[in-house]
């Protein structure tokens, strides 16, 4: 299971015990102090943010950035006001599509900077930890239907839930050997003029190595390594942060509305790194 610290650590203590053995925990106590936790509302969002034009992700059925009809599917990238977006998410207004606020270059200070005072622009344990500030902070919102993909990242990530849950599956990079790879042709969801979705490719990019099978439901006949791996699993409760390793592979679901804000810290190319990619070339 996941270890619980009940304080945020010392940078130093957070570097030896975690970050070097890049070992996950879950850190109660560290984001208590946030006006966040107690306004980020619905309301207040609307009042704060409003008619902003923002980026919502948006597909068919949930999953954006996965494998579906063989290909690597993104999400149609939708511009559109953030109460038109919170309406859906309030089921005020009926969609057949799942909408999702999960756009990852820093779309906390890029695109919501007026919410930043209620956060914070960095961890200041673990920037001191890591002699580094984060290369972007993102503003996570959406549906239960939205689901993340099994995949990985080459960032130390610190994700912090501000309000419902966020449900984690996990798995160290040594899991590696038992997790199939395959290489997919890029495409995107647009939505045709009928309010249906087609997969248009990419032409000209190269294919992308994905994960193509379900954690929750692997189909062990195709992939019978995988019945070697060993998931973990957590909950990410409001007020928790998870310390996420560079390089763990996660699948994420959560509850319907959770918000939640993470910082991606840029990971050393050390040896860490030069033992996985050793791994993932022997697993090829």
């Amino acid at each position: 299971s996941i270890p619980y610290l009940d304080r945020p650590p010392s940078p130093l203590e957070f570097y030896r015990e975690w970050v070097s053995p890049n070992k996950p925990c879950i850190i109660q106590n560290a984001i208590n102090h946030w006006p966040a936790l107690k306004k980020w509302t619905s309301a207040y969002l609307r009042e704060v943010v409003g008619p902003k034009v923002v980026s919502v992700a948006v597909t068919p059925n949930g999953y954006a950035d996965a494998v579906f009809q063989d290909r690597f599917v993104m999400p149609e990238e939708r511009q559109m006001p953030f109460m038109d977006f919170l309406d859906i998410v309030e089921k005020k207004v009926t969609s057949p599509n799942v909408f999702y606020v999960q756009k990852q270059c820093s779309n906390l200070t890029e695109e919501f900077p007026e919410l930043v005072c209620d956060v914070q622009p960095d961890i200041p344990w673990m920037s001191e930890a890591l002699g580094k500030k984060p290369d972007a902070v993102n503003f996570w919102l959406g549906e239960s239907a939205a689901v993340t993909s099994l995949h990985k990242d080459h960032y130390e990530n610190l994700y912090c839930v501000i309000s419902g849950e966020k449900h984690f599956l996990l798995h160290p990079p040594s899991d590696r050997p038992f997790i199939p790879y395959e290489l997919y042709q890029p495409a995107t969801y647009r939505v045709s003029e009928d309010g249906s979705f087609e997969v248009v490719d990419k032409k000209s990019a190269d294919k992308v190595p994905w994960i193509p099978l379900d954690p929750l439901n692997p189909n062990l006949e195709q992939y019978p390594e995988y019945a070697q791996a060993k998931p973990l699993q957590c909950t990410v409760k409001a007020g928790e942060m998870l310390y996420l390793p560079s390089l763990w592979f996660h699948h994420v679901q959560q509850s319907h509305g959770c918000i939640a804000v993470n910082y991606w810290y840029d990971m050393e190319y050390d040896l860490k790194y030069s033992y996985y990619q050793l791994l993932d070339c022997l697993t090829k």
